[in-house]
């Protein structure tokens, strides 16, 4: 009689994704593929196609292509790997930007600025790593039931009941 051991095989890739929203939607389909064919539990996935989007989003957004100084083409680097314990690292790679990654406080009626405060409820943790080329790599940790409880009111901000501002008007 033999036994036969099941053994799970880490899951990484890495992708070169062109400067813009063209490729955003693939990387995301394969990420999801992947994962999901490597037995990452759905709501990780989930939450790790989520956080790849807005990473890719803020690198053509604030960052500058990988290698390509300030011209607009050009590609940015996705990656993703699951270590033996579990955890997904999601990262993108860009060539730099004025500014540095960090969560915003946006206002209520602004159009964006809010990527930053999903990641960081949807990640255990998270940070940026600079190269001395330049690069600038946002990195991302992604583990089962890590989802912060309050993460609607961190994401949606402060309510706002629309009868109320009518209150002073009698």
């Amino acid at each position: 009689m033999a036994f036969v051991v099941a053994q799970e095989v880490p899951t990484s890739s890495s992708m070169a994704v062109p400067h813009g929203p063209a490729g955003v939607g693939r990387a995301r389909r394969r990420m999801r593929e992947q994962l999901f064919r490597g037995g990452v539990p759905d709501s990780v996935v989930d939450d790790a196609v989520l956080i790849l989007s807005e990473l890719l989003s803020n690198a053509c957004r604030h960052g500058r292509p990988l290698g390509h100084g300030d011209a607009g083409d050009g590609d940015v680097r996705a990656a993703w790997r699951v270590d033996e314990a579990g955890r997904l690292t999601v990262e993108v790679t860009d060539g730099g930007g004025p500014t540095r990654p960090v969560p915003a406080t946006p206002s209520v009626t602004a159009r964006g600025g809010r990527g930053l405060n999903i990641i960081s409820a949807l990640a255990q943790e998270w940070g940026v790593r600079d190269s001395a080329t330049g690069e600038v790599t946002v990195w991302v940790i992604v583990t089962e039931g890590h989802r912060r409880e309050d993460f609607a009111a961190r994401v949606a901000g402060p309510s706002f009941d629309f009868a109320d501002a009518f209150d002073d008007l009698d």
